[in-house]
């Protein structure tokens, strides 16, 4: 029922016909927002026309709409120079942050605690900054398929499954809506319309590239339309093409910590030379090495060690300059590459009924790229899997110790077979969406009732390809002993050939790994998943009765819901013999059947100062199969002072059910950046802070089993965290309200020049309780050294040596999130004049509060958010946002200027940065830095003559980061020292478009 009126469809055509003036317009998208970015196409509406908009399935005057709302059309996509509607949306003051083209995590980062994977080359949407799954999305009012990534099972929708070339508009619910939409409408709600003119045809081309020749990006889209007395058909095919930006091509990012042009502790310890941390057993000498460059080690020649003196012989003492930059490997924009395929087409059944279908097929072909995998073995490598019980046998060819390095000797070593090439992860993903409508209306007791019957079924499958993958289990035969791989007659043993661990990159620096080494250790790993949808409701609205005020409006329906999905690790990895990241299968699924209703009840009209005063109602009940019964209720008043005036509010309940990572999830890894304090506590480690650690401290990390004589340093940047799922979780409830306002300055219209000014303004407050998520690991190693808490610190495991050899960090429904703030806009239209018609646009979110709760074992401890960076997984919650658009229009020309800022974030300062680059910290001795605020400045340019070769044709050119403006350091931050969430990839893009329509 979305988007059909009371006897007028909400289509383009019939709001152009009415050509309103631009204080109509604003007046309108001030209301249901019909323009978030910009001055959109004409629209009007009669004051005694209803329409269902997104937050109520009941037909209303959008005027005297009750819920904050913002709307982005398709002239504002084409606005902002991007092809992917999650960065788009990513754009806006209120939302915070979300996976995007820039995520390059799959191989360095592992598995988020959630079970939903990294979700490689996927794009999502976060309002409020309470995390992608808590935000509904909805195409045409109807529910949309979760992604696949082939790495978990998500909760949030990938939006890169949906093309921009289909949008109608996107309008976005600022408030809670659970009792109209079910779960997950916790943030809010993202309705994406899709285009309904049906006569024509358009094309359009699209390229556009960074100032320094990379991250080209072209767009191809066709549609065409037929209707005819009955019958109406639309076809759309598009394709887009993103390729790569890399880190290394970027000064921000060339290093893993911006700033320095060298490496520092956060570089690798597993280099091509190798690093070797072990103890002597014949002379007791703990050694820390790695070979000299230009060594030969071929089974031959070996390399001479002294065990009297590390810097002799073939080898020297490790420093922080032998670490390896990862970095240049890495992706700042990821590759991505999409076909969709969109069908839509409607059947007037009978004057009052119609039948509608539509059909999505989307293919995306992505890819991530991360260094050669490291090779990291020993006790205290941290893994979590067979590789921390590996060794380099004695009689292994290329051990030149005369001694084996094993669990009696062996701490740590770390290789990075670059002769292997780069880690690659390749994504196929195919997602279908096939939904049918039979909607219309009947007359009941002399009233007219509208009603829809909607069905669909929708499946996301998607597959990964990672080449340079190494099989533990295989590395840790081919390193001996010998005996295991070649005979005695020097004959390989199924294929194994000795594996050169300790060979460096040789006097030729070409390595010294041979193919035959590789091919018997390294595997293609192949994993794959897939989620369906299949959704079926029933929806009636209409009036009930008439009371002096006006009609009583209500809305009721049905929906049944099933969800299912899986996660298949490659068969190496689920046997747990991989040597990256491991990950175990997830399986499951659920089903749901609710019932609502929702009603609005006029109390007062025509009085002064009380021109219409009115309540809304609703209530929801959903029965899980898994969970039972759940009943969430909302209620709102609107009251309509003046003309003019316009003020609102809403109080409702939400709730969001577990996904089905977050129920199945067997068990994976997350490896967070994270900066131990119980690291270096003497202060002695040459690339650490030089300072030791207080007294409280030192003495807590010695109760947690780290030596206190400071022998324990941090061997790299990060920390496997063992992460999974849980059945018996159950739905994280919240309770939210706003209240705000909408004022048209009609005395605006009596200033010369002025066409239309209209203020608009919002208080928000959302609670969260029973919170499905895991502490932040960085918080939670924080807290348990400051504070010994055994909550905190139950599941945090150590080796002798201090090394952390397991995180436990499970799913709960541990604690809470509560979040405030105000949201206003003010939206100016000017007469035309000689100079053309401009109009401006200052939309604004401050976010007031933003606290987490965790549970400790005296209560909850609470965290304050709000103007801070979390870092890892990337997450900034910036106090003030705001975008200032300009638009001129003049003929056939057009321009526009759009002005983003972000305020400034707090975050802590890694070790390595505070010990070795102190100057880069706003205050070293408090371990802190401050992420400097930034505007950035976006233009566009148009030219659309009324005919071009007999064609409607528009051309475009625009300049995003027109100042070229510098992103601010992140050190917390994962890879690439920014938040890839928040600021643009650094650089100026430039990008044209041609539109033809016929």
């Amino acid at each position: 029922m979305i988007c059909r009126c009371l006897g007028t469809n909400w289509t383009r055509e019939n709001l152009i016909m009415k050509k309103p003036s631009h204080k109509q317009a604003l007046l309108l998208s001030s209301v249901i927002a019909v323009a978030a970015f910009g001055a959109s196409s004409a629209i009007a509406q009669d004051a005694n026309d209803t329409i269902v908009i997104t937050g109520s399935r009941i037909h209303q005057n959008p005027l005297n709409a009750p819920n904050p709302l913002q709307n982005i059309s398709s002239a504002d996509i084409d606005r902002t120079g991007l092809t992917a509607i999650g960065d788009v949306l990513q754009k806006l003051p209120i939302t915070g942050s979300a996976i995007n083209t820039a995520n390059n995590a799959s191989g360095n980062l592992g598995f988020p605690p959630d079970g939903s994977g990294i979700g490689a080359g996927a794009s999502q949407v976060d309002l409020r900054s309470l995390g992608a799954k808590r935000t509904l999305v909805l195409v045409d009012g109807k529910r949309w398929i979760s992604g696949s990534s082939a790495s978990g099972v998500p909760g949030a929708v990938d939006l890169n499954t949906i093309p921009a070339g289909i949008i109608e508009r996107i309008e976005v619910l600022q408030d809670g809506a659970s009792p109209i939409y079910g779960s997950d409408a916790i943030a809010g709600v993202v309705n994406i319309i899709t285009r309904s003119d049906f006569d024509g045809f358009r094309a359009n081309a699209y390229f556009g590239l960074f100032e320094d020749g990379d991250g080209e990006t072209q767009s191809y889209e066709g549609s065409f339309g037929a209707s005819g007395d009955k019958t109406r058909v639309l076809l759309d095919l598009s394709y887009v093409r993103q390729q790569d930006v890399a880190a290394g091509d970027r000064e921000i990012s060339e290093f893993p910590i911006a700033g320095i042009g060298r490496c520092l502790a956060t570089c690798s310890s597993g280099t091509p030379q190798g690093r070797l941390v072990f103890t002597d057993p014949n002379t007791g000498i703990v050694n820390d090495i790695t070979l000299n460059d230009g060594t030969l080690n071929n089974g031959t020649s070996l390399p001479v060690f002294d065990p009297l003196n590390q810097n002799g012989g073939d080898f020297h003492g490790f420093t922080v300059d032998d670490r390896f930059n990862f970095q240049p490997f890495n992706f700042l924009q990821t590759p991505n590459e999409r076909l969709n395929l969109f069908a839509k087409a409607e059947h007037d059944v009978t004057s009052e009924i119609t039948l509608r279908v539509t059909g999505s097929y989307t293919n995306r072909k992505s890819q991530n790229r991360a260094a050669p995998e490291p090779l990291f073995i020993g006790p205290d490598a941290g893994n979590g899997n067979i590789m921390d019980t590996v060794g380099i046998d004695v009689t292994n060819p290329f051990n030149p110790f005369g001694f084996s390095l094993d669990s009696n000797n062996l701490i740590f070593a770390g290789r990075r077979p670059i002769e292997a090439g780069p880690r690659l992860f390749k994504q196929n993903v195919d997602t279908w969406f096939v939904g049918g409508t039979l909607d219309g209306k009947n007359e009941f007791g002399g009233r007219e009732i509208y009603w829809d019957f909607n069905i669909s079924f929708a499946q996301a499958q998607a597959n990964q390809r990672k080449t340079g993958a190494f099989n533990a289990a295989r590395l840790k035969r081919a390193l001996g002993p010998l005996n295991l791989c070649v005979d005695a007659g020097g004959n390989s043993i199924d294929g194994c050939v000795p594996f050169n661990y300790l060979g460096g990159q040789g006097p030729n620096g070409e390595g010294s790994i041979t193919q035959e080494m590789l091919d018997f250790v390294t595997f293609v790993q192949k994993d794959e998943s897939q989620q369906k949808l299949f959704d079926l409701s029933f929806n009636v609205t209409g009036t009930l009765l008439d009371l002096p005020a006006g009609p009583v409006g209500f809305a009721a329906g049905y929906e049944h819901r099933n969800q299912d999905g899986f996660f298949i690790p490659d068969a190496v990895v689920t046997a747990g013999e991989t040597a990256g990241v491991p990950s175990s299968p997830t399986a499951g699924g659920f089903t749901v059947d609710e019932f609502y209703g929702e009603i609005n009840v006029p109390l007062v009209s025509g009085l002064p100062l009380m021109q219409m005063l009115e309540f809304s109602g609703a209530v929801r009940v959903s029965d899980y199969d898994l969970f039972g019964s759940n009943e969430v209720f909302k209620a709102g008043g609107n009251w309509r002072v003046t003309d003019d005036l316009l003020i609102r509010g809403n109080w409702s309940e939400g709730f969001r059910a577990p996904g089905i990572g977050e129920l199945f999830n067997t068990g994976s890894r997350f490896d967070a950046g994270i900066d131990d304090p119980c690291s270096d506590l003497l202060g002695l480690d040459p690339g650490g802070t030089g300072t030791a650690k207080s007294a409280t401290t030192i003495a807590n990390c010695g109760t947690l089993g780290v030596p206190t004589d400071g022998s324990y340093v941090q061997f790299g940047a990060q920390i496997g965290v063992q992460t999974g799922g849980n059945t018996s979780l159950q739905p994280e409830t919240s309770t939210s309200y706003n209240f705000g306002f909408v004022y048209d300055a009609s005395w605006a219209g009596e200033i010369a020049g002025i066409s239309a000014l209209v203020f608009e303004a919002d208080y928000y407050d959302i609670t969260i309780n029973g919170a499905i998520q895991p502490p932040d690991p960085q918080t939670k190693l924080t807290q348990c050294v400051a504070t010994l808490d055994p909550i905190l610190c139950n599941g945090i495991n150590r080796t002798p040596s201090g090394v952390i050899n397991a995180f436990d960090n499970l799913l709960g429904n541990i604690g809470g999130i509560s979040t405030s703030g105000f949201d206003w806009s003010i939206k100016l239209a000017l007469e035309e004049t000689a100079f053309g018609q401009f109009s401006f646009q200052w939309l604004n979110t401050y976010l007031d509060e933003y606290t987490e709760r965790v549970p400790t074992a005296t209560g909850f401890t609470e965290f304050d958010r709000v103007g801070t960076e979390l870092g890892s997984p990337e997450r900034g919650f910036n106090q003030y946002k705001s975008t200032f658009i300009v638009d001129w229009a003049k003929d056939e020309f057009s321009g526009s200027v759009s002005v983003r800022y972000l305020s400034s974030l707090d975050e802590n300062c890694p070790g390595a940065v505070v010990g070795l680059a102190p100057q880069l910290c706003t205050d070293a001795a408090a371990g802190t830095n401050v992420i400097d605020s930034r505007f950035f400045t976006d233009i566009q340019a148009g030219w659309a003559p009324e005919s071009l070769f007999g064609r409607d044709v528009s051309l475009t050119f625009g300049v995003n980061n027109l100042f070229d403006t510098s992103i601010p350091f992140c050190f917390s931050c994962d890879l690439n020292s920014f938040d890839g969430t928040l600021y643009p990839i650094p650089g100026r893009f430039f990008y044209s478009r041609i539109s033809i329509r016929g």
